[in-house]
C-alpha cells in the first residue's frame, strides 16, 4: 500500500508543535526521497516502522526527533484538544534513551528493525524505571517493580524507545460487572478517536487509541479474552493475540495464567509482525513459554505475502458473531467477497462446535486464577498492596476516586474462591480446554481442511456510558481465547465512520499462516484510514471517510452532505431517534475541547450478557 508522503524537513525550521498538529493542504512529506502530495496531517501520520528506519538511516531524522514529535502530539491531542486520554504517562527517560540509540546507530549501526522506534506499553506491564505500573489503579501508585517484564526487556534489547504507558480498563476490566471500558481511576475515561463520544473498547484501550491516533509507531497490549482484538477493531488497527506461551507474561499484572498473553498492536500487519518477532521467546519465569520452545518464528515478516490468500481455505464461523449487528454483517459480506477475489477458497458455513458451552466455566476459571495469580504477583512485587483483599479494602476506603461510577463485584467474587487445587476449578479448566480445542477449533478446521477461520471481531463502537456501563453487543474472541490459540484482527470497514475489524483465527502456533492471510487481505483492500477526532459519530449518512481508492470493498459510496455540527450537539443520548444533521467536521486542535462525555446513550438497548462476555 503506497503511503501518502509529506515533508518532514519542515519541522527543522517551523516551531515543532505547530507542525505536529497540521501542515498546509499543499504540503508534501518525504521518506527516503519518495514524495506524494497530501492533505493536512501530522508529519508522521501513518508512518511505518520501515519508513521511520529509512528516515533515520538517511539522516533525515533521528530517534530523538521522532520521539519529540510523538511526545508533542500526545501533549496536543491526548492531554488537551480532544483529550483522547490514551496515555497514562510519558517516559521521563525517553529522550535520553533515544539519544543513546542515535549514538549507537552512528557508531555501530542499528540493532534491528525496532532500533530507535518509539513503542508504548499497556499500563499493566512492569518497567524497572521511573514510570509507574498500576493497571490504571491508584492503589499501586508509588510501588514500582524492581525489574522489567520479559516483554519490556526484549523491547529494550531490540533497541526500542519505550515511550510511555497507556491507559486501560482498570485491572484489565476484571473489577466490576458494570464497568466502562477504557476507564481507570488513574487515567479517566478514554475516548475513541474516530468519534470521541464512542467507547474505545478494552481493556487495551489506550494502546489501540494511541496507535490509531498516531501517538507512537506501535504498542503492546494484553488479552485474556478480547482485550487486544476488540480495541484494535474499534480503533481500526491491527492486533495480534498470540498463542498462549509464545510471549511471556512474567512481569505483567495478571488475570488468569490459562488465558493471559501480551501481543502487538499496530497500524499495519507488517508493523505487528515486526513487533511480534521482537517479543517472543522462552522465559524461565513463565513455564508456559517452555511449550513454545522452537515454535516461534523469530522473524514474522517472512510470512508477508501479498498473494497469500490464493488457494487458502478459509472457513466462515457463522455461529461466532454473525447475526447480531446488521452493520457488521454487511461489512463481513463485502469482506468475504474480497477474500474470494483474492483467490481464497471460502467454506461457508464452518461453524465452531460447542461454542456456547463454556461461557460460564470460563468465568469460573478466571475468578479462581485471578485471586491466585494476582496474590502471587503482588507478594513478589512488594509494597503496601500484598493481596486482592488489600485492594478491595483500598477501593472501599477511596471509593470517591476509585468507584465513582461502578463497584468491585468481580473482585469480591474472586476473593471468595478457594485454591487452584479445588476440584470445581480443575474440572472447569479441563472442560474449557476440551470444548474449545479438540472439540472446537481443531475439530472444525480438521473437518474442512482449513487454513483459518474468520469472524467479525466486534460491532461498531457503542456510546460511552459511565452510568450504566458498556453497551457491549458481541465479540468473537472467546473460542481462541479459551483455547489459547492465535487471533489476528485487521481493519475491515466502517459503519457511519466507526471501524469494524475481521478476525483470522487458527490452530496453536499458526501465527505465520494467519499473518500471511491477514497481510494479503490488508494489501488487497487497503481499508484503514486515520481518525478525524469527530466529536460524535456521523449518523447523517455523510461519507466522512477519505477516499480509499483500491480499498473499496464493493459497498455503495454515500454522498457527502456537507452538514456541520457544533461540538456537543446531537450527541448519542439521542442515538435511538436517528441523530439527523450530524456532519463531518474535524475537532479543532489544539484547544477545541470537543467531545466531552455528555450523552449517556440511555436509548441503547439493554443487554443481558454473561459476565465473561466483556473484553478483558
Amino acid at each position: 500500500m503506497e503511503k501518502v508522503i509529506r515533508s518532514l524537513r519542515a519541522w527543522l525550521v517551523i516551531p515543532l508543535l505547530v507542525l505536529l498538529i497540521t501542515t498546509p493542504a499543499s504540503a508534501s512529506r518525504t521518506y527516503g526521497g519518495e514524495t506524494r502530495e497530501g492533505s493536512e496531517s501530522f508529519a508522521l501520520e501513518e508512518a511505518t516502522i520501515a519508513e521511520l528506519q529509512e528516515a533515520m538511516e538517511s539522516g533525515e531524522l533521528t530517534s530523538r526527533a521522532i520521539t519529540e514529535m510523538y511526545i508533542a502530539r500526545i501533549k496536543a491531542l491526548d492531554q488537551s484538544g480532544p483529550t483522547v486520554r490514551s496515555i497514562l504517562e510519558i517516559n521521563p527517560d525517553a529522550l535520553a534513551i533515544a539519544d543513546a540509540l542515535d549514538q549507537e546507530r552512528e557508531e555501530k549501526g542499528p540493532r534491528g528493525p525496532l532500533h530507535g522506534i518509539p513503542v508504548l506499553l499497556k499500563g499493566n506491564i512492569d518497567t524497572a524505571d521511573r514510570m509507574e505500573t498500576t493497571a490504571g489503579s491508584l492503589a499501586l501508585l508509588g510501588s514500582r517493580p524492581s525489574r522489567d517484564a520479559h516483554v519490556a526487556r526484549k523491547l529494550r534489547e531490540a533497541g526500542a524507545v519505550i515511550l510511555g504507558k497507556t491507559n486501560l480498563s482498570e485491572w484489565a476490566n476484571f473489577r466490576s460487572t458494570q464497568s466502562s471500558s477504557g476507564w481507570s481511576g488513574r487515567g479517566g475515561q478514554g475516548k475513541n478517536p474516530y468519534a470521541l463520544d464512542r467507547n474505545p473498547c478494552g481493556s487495551s484501550s489506550g494502546s489501540a487509541q494511541a496507535i490509531a491516533a498516531n501517538f507512537a509507531a506501535v504498542a503492546i497490549g494484553t488479552e485474556t479474552d478480547g482485550s487486544i482484538v476488540c480495541p484494535s477493531s474499534a480503533n481500526s488497527i491491527v492486533g495480534i493475540k498470540p498463542t498462549l506461551g509464545l510471549v511471556s507474561r512474567s512481569g505483567i499484572i495478571p488475570i488468569a495464567h490459562s488465558q493471559d498473553t501480551a501481543g502487538p498492536m499496530a497500524r499495519t500487519v507488517t508493523g505487528a509482525a515486526v513487533l511480534l518477532g521482537a517479543i517472543t521467546g522462552v522465559d524461565p519465569r513463565d513455564d508456559a513459554t517452555k511449550q513454545g520452545r522452537g515454535k516461534a518464528a523469530g522473524d514474522y515478516t517472512k510470512f508477508l505475502d501479498p498473494d497469500g490468500l490464493r488457494g487458502a481455505r478459509i472457513g466462515v464461523a457463522r455461529n461466532n458473531g454473525f447475526g447480531t449487528s446488521p452493520e457488521t454483517d454487511a461489512i463481513m459480506e463485502d469482506v468475504i467477497a474480497a477474500l474470494k477475489r483474492a483467490g481464497a477458497v471460502i467454506v461457508d458455513p464452518a461453524d465452531i462446535p460447542n461454542i456456547d458451552k463454556y461461557g460460564d466455566s470460563e468465568f469460573e476459571v478466571l475468578l479462581y486464577e485471578f485471586k491466585a495469580d494476582l496474590n502471587k504477583y503482588l507478594a513478589e512485587r512488594g509494597g503496601p498492596m500484598r493481596s486482592l483483599r488489600d485492594l478491595i479494602a483500598f477501593n472501599e476506603e477511596n471509593a470517591g476516586k476509585e468507584m465513582p461510577y461502578f463497584g468491585q463485584e468481580i473482585f469480591e467474587m474472586a476473593q471468595e474462591k478457594g485454591p487452584l487445587t479445588d476440584p470445581k476449578y480443575r474440572k472447569a479448566l479441563a472442560n474449557n480446554h476440551r470444548l474449545s480445542r479438540e472439540q472446537g477449533i481443531d475439530a472444525v478446521m480438521e473437518k474442512h481442511d482449513l487454513d483459518a477461520l474468520i469472524a467479525p471481531t466486534g460491532s461498531p463502537a457503542w456510546p460511552t456510558d459511565l452510568i450504566n456501563g458498556d453497551h457491549f453487543l458481541f465479540g468473537s474472541s472467546s473460542p481462541a481465547a479459551v483455547a489459547g490459540y492465535p487471533n489476528i484482527t485487521v481493519p475491515a470497514g466502517y459503519s457511519y465512520g466507526l471501524p469494524v475489524g475481521i478476525s483470522f483465527m487458527g490452530r496453536a502456533y499458526s501465527e505465520g499462516t494467519l499473518i500471511r492471510l491477514a497481510y494479503a487481505f490488508e494489501q488487497s483492500t487497503d481499508v484503514r484510514q486515520p481518525p478525524k477526532f469527530l466529536p460524535t459519530a456521523n449518523l447523517s449518512g455523510a461519507d466522512c471517510t477519505p477516499e480509499t481508492g483500491s480499498g473499496d470493498l464493493g459497498t455503495e459510496e454515500r454522498p457527502d452532505t456537507g452538514t456541520d455540527q457544533e461540538d456537543g450537539e446531537g450527541d448519542d443520548a439521542a442515538a435511538g431517534s436517528g441523530g439527523a444533521g450530524q456532519g463531518c467536521e474535524d475537532v479543532q486542535m489544539p484547544g477545541a475541547g470537543a467531545g466531552g462525555m455528555a450523552g449517556r446513550a440511555e436509548a441503547a438497548l439493554p443487554l443481558d450478557l454473561p459476565l465473561v462476555g466483556k473484553p478483558r
